[in-house]
């Protein structure tokens, strides 16, 4: 399947419920002429609950083996996806046939649920009379058409191959005004039309003509396409239309299984109206509305209106209905489809506040919010992240907060499924943790698999839904990354679909990500994150982890094994107000909490005397500890041997400081003073004791 689409993906656009029989098992030959395992097919059948049956599928695809039918491939799939709003990236910028399907997203279209469409009603006439059929076709051609412009209609037919009775070409000379003028003197139209064949009805051109033939260049105007289906109930047809307030110049019975509806499309050019034709139909698709793809070309002949087809009438269902123009009815689909909610006046529930969302991670997270975790490639970001999925699962402590417990998600998209699964094994006996309820942690391991997050949200969201989770942890996000991720622009989008997660299946969706390149004590911890800027101010909660430089003599001080590295974690946070950095070891495979207070001292690793972060208030921190630190070593060396002076060295040998640094120190001591390298304490009016 090399340099071929992934099938799976294209799936998500299909839905099985709208499938015909042959269709569904079209699709099934398809995955597997393609090489794909037969659940693929089967987990997408059972989302056709009324239709799907356990086992059937494994039993269908036992027997293709021995199929001897037409050949079905991938291309049947693609093709199914494409008519259902999907797009190939190898397609962009590439010149299109018209029947290709041209819709940049139509995911964000639904605006019916086809599930739960009621059928509206059909009002037949009880008499079609030759009055009242003569006048619905002038309500039409009033309508449609300006008295000037050439009408083309065909009343006869011929046999075709088949045997099927198929219009001629029919008449295309005659202006609107022209048949207006002569079907006001006339009842029956066939004097005016010609004889009509009540078997098999009539046609008319929708598009004005120049008068000089019926293709599409002899167009003259791209003012409307054709919407039909042939795969529905009428009602449901009818439903679907009035529901979508598409402009719809006029609505016709087929005096068959179809509605014919005319909408407006007002294209200035044939490119033009080819792009909106196909939005049309792809937003009519996406809401259930089965289209007839076949009438694209703005020659197309519809069903006259005022004849009588094989005893049925061809009646105009209505005329002018749903928005007033094309441009008017694509605002209004994009308006009512934005999923926002309307503004609220802050009075109106100013004494009734809506509950916040309690905390996930106690101090730092609430449950169905965002966070990142940032840091460089030697952190331990993913062992943190492992960590923290264990903590929610068993309801225990993380980097020292709190942790609520429940059912956790691992999105694992970088480690093989073996090497994933000792991780939160190897975890679990470092951290000395019983688990006792490994049950609240799922694993979806993808390595291999990963898709971008555009089209992983949904998939996601789809198994996650009705799971409970707390928290969904995805590790690591540049497997998921879509587009420039130093563009502002795309990163907001990307991050665009943790909302969605969040949103949909009420949970938290926790991440991490790399530092950018270079040096990072100068930089603040928001901006230390590689890519756009969006990537640390769209989370709620934003947890830095900064490499400290930590002498060899503070692993002995720290009980620390010397293969630790110590690290410090920040946090930025919108929720809550910041903490007290915490500094950690990393000792492979957890961190665990400097309790000593030894790593306070400690510099950023890097850091350098001069634009360092924080390196200044670091320096002084340690030179005032190291003064009260002289007065106890005075205090120690004094009661040892109260009849020997303490003299600087004395003190320097003691401290494991310089006699130099001693001597500086004591001058800028309120409490010790020296003289000629003896040491001695003073009064508050700088009198010896």
């Amino acid at each position: 399947m090399e340099n071929k689409f992934d099938l799976r993906e294209l799936l998500d656009y299909i839905d099985p419920t709208d499938c015909s029989y042959e269709e569904w098992l079209d699709i099934g030959l398809a995955l597997h002429s393609e090489g794909y395992p037969s659940f693929v097919w089967d987990e997408w059948s059972a989302l056709d609950g009324n239709r799907y049956h356990d086992g059937e599928c494994e039993a269908k695809w036992q027997s293709f083996g021995r199929y001897t039918g037409k050949m079905v491939t991938g291309a049947t799939i693609t093709q199914m996806a494409k008519e259902n709003g999907w797009t190939s990236k190898r397609d962009a910028g590439t010149a299109l046939e018209f029947g290709a399907m041209v819709v940049a997203n139509t995911n964000e279209y639904q605006i019916i649920d086809k599930n739960w469409i009621e059928e509206s009603d059909i009002q037949f006439p009880r008499q079609y009379e030759l009055k009242e059929r003569r006048n619905d076709l002038l309500t039409y051609l009033n309508a449609l058409f300006r008295p000037e412009e050439y009408v083309g209609y065909a009343v006869s037919t011929f046999t075709n191959q088949d045997g099927k009775r198929m219009p001629d070409k029919g008449n295309f000379m005659r202006t609107a005004g022209q048949l207006i003028e002569a079907l006001k003197q006339q009842d029956n139209m066939e004097n005016v039309l010609g004889s009509i064949n009540q078997e098999v009805g009539a046609w008319i051109r929708f598009n004005p003509l120049d008068g000089q033939g019926v293709k599409n260049d002899n167009v003259t105007d791209y003012r409307y396409a054709l919407l039909e289906s042939d795969n529905m109930s009428i009602g449901k047809q009818k439903a679907i239309l009035e529901q979508l307030e598409l402009p719809i110049a006029a609505m016709v019975y087929s005096g068959s299984k179809s509605v014919h509806a005319i909408v407006k499309v007002d294209a200035f050019s044939y490119e033009e109206y080819r792009k909106r034709v196909d939005f049309i139909y792809s937003i009519a698709t996406k809401n259930g509305f089965k289209v007839d793809k076949q009438n694209r070309n703005p020659s197309r002949l519809s069903r006259m209106p005022g004849v009588i087809r094989n005893g049925k009438p061809q009646f105009l269902m209505a005329t002018n209905i749903g928005k007033a123009d094309y441009k008017e009815w694509e605002e209004w689909i994009a308006s009512v489809n934005d999923d926002l909610p309307e503004p609220e006046g802050l009075d109106s529930i100013w004494d009734n506040m809506p509950d916040l969302a309690p905390p996930l991670i106690d101090g730092v997270l609430r449950e169905g919010h965002k966070m990142l975790i940032a840091g460089p490639s030697k952190a331990g970001k993913s062992f943190a992240l492992i960590n923290l999925c264990i903590s929610i699962a068993e309801g225990r402590e993380w980097f020292g907060f709190p942790c609520t417990q429940g059912k956790v998600l691992y999105v694992n998209l970088e480690l093989d499924r073996a090497s994933c699964l000792h991780r939160f094994k190897d975890v679990y006996t470092a951290l000395d943790q019983v688990p006792k309820s490994i049950n609240n942690i799922s694993i979806w391991n993808l390595r291999g698999k990963s898709l971008p997050m555009d089209q992983l949200a949904p998939k996601l969201i789809r198994r996650a839904q009705k799971k409970g989770y707390k928290a969904i942890v995805i590790d690591p996000i540049y497997k998921v990354i879509t587009g420039d991720e130093n563009s502002a622009d795309q990163m907001a989008k990307f991050c665009n679909q943790f909302d969605k997660v969040c949103t949909e299946l009420k949970c938290a969706v926790i991440y991490c990500h790399h530092h950018s390149k270079g040096s990072q004590s100068a930089k603040r911890s928001m901006d230390r994150a590689s890519g756009s800027g969006v990537f640390a101010r769209d989370p709620d909660a934003l947890l830095d982890l900064i490499e400290l430089d930590v002498k060899d003599e503070a692993f002995d001080n720290a009980d620390i094994p010397n293969t630790a590295s110590a690290w410090r974690m920040e946090g930025t946070l919108r929720e809550y107000p910041r903490f007290k950095p915490v500094d950690v070891w990393f000792d492979y495979p957890i961190h665990t909490v400097d309790e000593s207070g030894f790593l306070a001292m400690a510099e950023f690793e890097g850091a350098q005397e001069k634009g360092s972060y924080n390196g200044n208030k670091k320096k002084k921190a340690i030179k005032e500890s190291n003064k009260e630190k002289l007065v106890e070593a005075f205090n120690a060396l004094s009661a040892f041997d109260p009849n020997t002076p303490v003299t600087t060295e004395a003190l320097a040998n003691h401290m494991s400081l310089s006699e130099r640094t001693i001597r500086r120190y004591i001058s800028e001591s309120a409490v010790l003073n020296s003289n000629l390298g003896v040491v001695v304490k003073v009064n508050s009016d700088k009198t010896v004791n």
